[in-house]
């Protein structure tokens, strides 16, 4: 990737330009100490006065009035504010006409920044004043006052918080003045720009030690740059927060949110005062010293996926290469790209009105073979990379392409489309008041038949869609996690009513849950601490994130519901210090895992291939193939993941055989005395419980009217409240209950001191020999209800007791 500028020979502006501004994606307003305000439309080329200011009127910073999100008018800014060197800002029409001025500062105002939905204005002056502003230019509150000048200031991604600089001093400082201010220091020489992206929540800060630096929105540092020659004056996040731009003295740097740099441009510029993007996130623009206003696009971007590498050649023009083959076919857009993805053999690009979906026939895909519980795929409508499906866009400022196996997503605008590699329109979700703007990767999730989107208002709740329909699932209620939720990922195999979403917490606490409740409320649970970037495979449901200093893949996750104790063995780690500080996991295709160091390259990992195969077998309900491969392997992991698919699905020769390979001998004795039980819903409700599901086991047996099995099933566990309860309600076996209470207490050498057993136990005799038959007639109905059941003669028909 790198940036492609451009520069008029002779500069526009006769001083040097303070301020730029973009009231579209191809038009720009430019400020200079000439005092003139210039329209730049790069459509015709053509550069016009707009108004000049008065003599006296240095200007410093400009500020868009923000665009409102989801409405129709989302084209241009009407209004803009320019803070000058007087001590006043004036609010200015896009025509030119100076709306109003106001005195607002002692000394020049450094910085003039609306928040994102247009109720505030910040400024910053050099009297080291804080002050917010309504819209109309009333004052409402002077937020910080300061020794020293503040040059720039950011509003934080809820508009609650404000961040500025004092001298070598960073602050995030709260609208509400009993919240705490956040204060620490950042550079080593005064710090001259800042910014706050509200995608990422990630900071920048620039100073005159010659340093860019990138925060967390704690204040922690996450990069520093090495120093360079001249003090950086410049810096600004791209909308989507993946890249961002540094301006200094004939110099323009491009780089990744991490920090490290992808391209560097040494052009004729002076200092560069001011950098800002374009709507769509396609060019950035620069104000410089000389007069001149240089004009950057991102080109050569680059996406991988198996055998096939797409790189953005030119704004409207693409390059797709088989390294199989060294094939090499040039796609051409009619207008600018803006944003792209490669997966699922799927080229999905959208540009600045159109959407375009590409589809590779060259190679057979795994994905579009027909599976068990799949509807077998239609002919693709594309033959090869030349043939697009094209179709118009809502808004065409998509700033979000997410790709699943049948369909994908597109953030457009302030709205949520999904869309089918047909081109058609399957549903668009809505959650009330959700800034759909500031949504990523991390933030957003897309599988077959599920939509996973965090709040960002209240980063708990986890809002869960159905694919189809675009309807929230379930009882409507989002997924409430305890703590603030970072990143979320829905895995991407396996039937819906299977579908797992993990996510990393505040804490770096990793936690799966179920998405589809069916009524009940499914906790979450933990299965790694300290992660910091995860990715489910495309093919199966097997997650990898990167664990502290470890690489750790999760074979089977979904092992945490079936036999939590069995987790551990279906995890494979190994040291990951290769892959240094902040590392993230980009990719991760059939076996082989891609991931990004904190200097920019790429390493690739590969990960055992059997329990991938596995998890086809066991979809394909192909068992006997399972137990042969993992006879082959002879790996601990195949065999605990078997274990677990097989009491997943209910087969329990198969896990009879997975528990045993790996020593579980006691599990092996439980199993097989499960094999031996009467009826169906016993052996169901003993497969539930040795799960841990012990609410479900009991409404299993109670639902087939097994009243006694219910209450031996409470008296096994020491649940004797629940037994008494259930005993009383039914009016049978209170004598049972009773007398095993009273063996449980002789053996403890302890007395009964429970009022409700000391009540029952007054007018109820217990005798063990009426107690045993009665417990062997209900074995013998059991038996007998089995025998005659739809299932027929059960094989197995004997029973032991145990007490």
């Amino acid at each position: 990737m790198r940036l492609k500028t451009s520069l008029l020979k002779e500069p526009k502006h006769k001083e040097l330009v303070s301020c730029v501004g973009w009231t579209s994606a191809d038009e720009l307003y430019s400020c200079g100490d000439d005092h003139q305000i210039l329209k730049w439309n790069l459509l015709n080329g053509e550069t016009s006065l707009v108004v000049k200011l008065p003599d006296d009127t240095y200007p410093i910073d400009l500020h868009w009035f923000p665009k409102n999100v989801g409405s129709k008018k989302q084209g241009q800014s009407d209004m803009f504010v320019i803070t000058s060197s007087d001590g006043k800002f004036h609010l200015i029409s896009k025509l030119g006409r100076v709306e109003k001025s106001v005195d607002a500062h002692s000394g020049a105002v450094l910085a003039g920044r609306w928040n994102y939905d247009g109720t505030a204005l910040v400024t910053a002056g050099e009297d080291g004043h804080i002050k917010i502003w309504s819209k109309s230019g009333m004052l409402r509150s002077t937020l910080a006052q300061n020794g020293l000048p503040v040059y720039s200031v950011a509003w934080g991604p809820d508009s609650e918080k404000v961040l500025y600089p004092v001298g070598k001093q960073l602050i995030i400082k709260p609208l509400q003045p009993s919240s705490k201010v956040l204060q620490w220091k950042a550079h080593e020489g005064v710090i001259l720009k800042v910014d706050w992206n509200p995608v990422n929540d990630l900071i920048l800060s620039a100073g005159e030690d010659c340093k860019y630096k990138v925060w967390d929105s704690y204040g922690r540092a996450l990069y520093s740059s090495t120093s360079h020659e001249y003090p950086i004056t410049s810096v600004s996040w791209a909308p989507d927060g993946d890249l961002f731009a540094v301006g200094s003295f004939h110099t323009l740097r491009l780089c990744d949110k991490t920090g490290w740099s992808y391209a560097l441009e040494k052009p004729n510029t002076g200092s560069i005062f001011s950098l800002t993007w374009s709507i769509d996130g396609t060019q950035v623009a620069g104000a410089c010293g000389n007069g001149h206003v240089i004009f950057a696009h991102v080109i050569e971007q680059h996406w991988e996926w198996k055998n096939f590498e797409v790189t953005l050649t030119k704004r409207r023009a693409m390059q797709v290469r088989n390294v199989i083959n060294d094939a090499v076919d040039l796609l051409e857009f009619r207008d600018r790209v803006i944003k792209a993805s490669l997966k699922y053999g799927h080229l999905v690009v959208s540009t600045s009105l159109q959407c375009y979906v590409f589809r590779s026939s060259v190679i057979s895909f795994r994905y579009f073979e027909p599976k068990p519980d799949v509807v077998e795929h239609t002919e693709p409508v594309t033959k090869n990379w030349n043939t697009p499906l094209i179709f118009d866009l809502k808004e065409g400022t998509v700033s979000l392409i997410l790709q699943c196996e049948r369909h994908f997503l597109l953030v457009d605008g302030g709205s949520l489309f999904l869309y089918s590699y047909e081109g058609r329109l399957i549903s668009s979700p809505k959650v009330p008041g959700m800034r759909t703007d500031i949504l990523n990767a991390q933030t957003v999730s897309l599988s077959n038949d599920t939509i996973a989107m965090k709040d960002k208002t209240d980063e708990k709740l986890i809002y869960l869609f159905d694919a189809l329909s675009g309807k929230p699932l379930g009882d409507g209620k989002p997924l409430a996690h305890k703590i603030e939720v970072v990143e979320i990922a829905l895995d991407q195999g396996g039937p819906a009513i299977e579908r797992k979403i993990a996510f990393v917490d505040k804490n770096r606490d990793l936690y799966i849950s179920t998405v589809r409740r069916l009524g009940k409320e499914q906790k979450a649970v933990k299965i790694g601490s300290m992660v910091h970037t995860l990715a489910w495979s495309d093919l199966s449901n097997i997650l990898c994130g990167i664990q502290d200093n470890r690489f750790t893949v999760w074979y089977y996750p979904n092992v945490a519901y079936v036999d939590k104790e069995l987790l551990p063995k279906t995890i494979s780690e190994k040291d990951g210090s290769e892959y240094t500080k902040s590392p993230q996991i980009v990719s991760f295709v059939g076996n082989r895992v891609t991931i990004r160091r904190s200097d920019g390259s790429l390493v690739h990992t590969n990960i055992s291939p059997y329990p991938a195969i596995i998890h086809d077998y066991i979809t394909a309900s192909k068992w006997d193939e399972a137990v042969r491969l993992c006879r082959f392997v002879k790996e601990q992991t195949t065999w605990a993941c078997l274990a677990a698919m097989a009491i997943t699905n209910k087969d329990m020769s198969t896990a009879e055989i997975a528990y045993a390979a790996i020593g579980e001998i006691d599990k092996v004795q439980y199993i097989n005395s499960i094999k031996d039980l009467p009826s169906k819903e016993s052996r169901l409700a003993h497969i539930q419980l040795f799960s841990g599901n012990f609410q479900d086991a009991e409404a299993i047996i109670l639902q087939a009217g097994l009243i006694y099995q219910a209450i031996q099933l409470n008296i096994d566990s020491y649940n004797w409240e629940r037994a008494l309860e259930l005993a009383v309600k039914h009016k049978t076996h209170v004598d049972t209950v009773l007398a095993y209470r009273q063996k449980y207490l002789n053996d403890l050498n302890k007395k009964e001191t429970n009022k409700r057993f000391l009540q029952y136990a007054e007018g109820v005799e217990v005798d063990w020999e009426k107690i045993r038959a009665k417990i062997e007639l209900e074995l013998v109905k059991e038996r007998e209800r089995a025998s005659t059941g739809p299932l027929g003669p059960s094989t197995r028909s004997s029973i032991s007791l145990q007490h």
